[in-house]
């Protein structure tokens, strides 16, 4: 039995991933000329740009200068100021569901805030806004997902989680809590819903307008114990 509905921000609510790609690349290249970032950034989708900064150092044997995380991060709130803008048909969905909706993303707090604003989903969601930044350990990890059910009161298992991305399908299972891939979002790779069926998910959908039925089979208990 479901009775919460749980939706990542960046590609989920808003069409952002690829704005905030676009603005790592850029950046990136300015800093690091010379080095060809294109196919490494195409993977950042989920994770925690700290993070994947991290993993770059290591790849390319770089040092970040100072701050630079920071410098991302504002480059991209500027340019999703400009011009991010909700998933088609996300807010009508999230209305006919009917279920409490709460918001867990690896982004800061201030950037997820802004982009429910943006998407004009403020009533819907409320103060059930979470980010990883209140946490040890961004997704794939599960702290944030249990943290989150932890402050709502909800069993992880009473919880519907809507990801775009791997890591954020992977910490939400690892919570305990069942899953819905969304592939709709414009960064989305061609064969991506293969890559995932592959990960054993199979609760796949490339339109919001799929959601209402979906969590109705959540509601129903049609699910069983199949978390994907």
């Amino acid at each position: 039995m479901i009775d919460h509905l749980i939706c990542d921000c960046d590609g989920v609510l808003v069409d952002s991933e690829i704005i905030a790609d676009r603005v790592m690349l850029d950046v990136l290249t300015e800093t690091f000329p010379g080095i060809d970032f294109h196919p490494v950034v195409k993977t950042a989708f989920g994770q925690q740009t700290s993070r994947f900064l991290a993993g770059l150092e290591t790849k390319f044997g770089l040092t970040m200068p100072p701050d630079f995380v920071d410098t991302i991060e504002a480059r991209v709130s500027v340019e999703l100021a400009r011009s991010v803008g909700p998933i088609k048909g996300v807010r009508r969905a999230l209305e006919m569901c009917g279920l409490p909706v709460a918001v867990v993303s690896n982004s800061r707090m201030e950037r997820v805030q802004a982009s429910v604003r943006r998407a004009g989903l403020d009533e819907i969601v409320g103060n059930r806004v979470f980010s990883a930044q209140q946490v040890a350990r961004p997704k794939p990890y599960p702290d944030v997902y249990l943290f989150a059910a932890e402050t709502l009161g909800v069993d992880p298992s009473r919880c519907l989680v809507v990801e775009d991305s791997i890591a954020g399908l992977t910490a939400a299972r690892a919570a305990g809590m069942k899953t819905i891939a969304f592939i709709g979002a414009s960064h989305i790779p061609s064969g991506y819903a293969q890559v995932l069926h592959e990960t054993g998910i199979t609760r796949i959908m490339a339109h919001m307008d799929e959601l209402p039925a979906l969590v109705d089979a959540g509601v129903r208990g049609d699910f069983g114990d199949v978390l994907s």
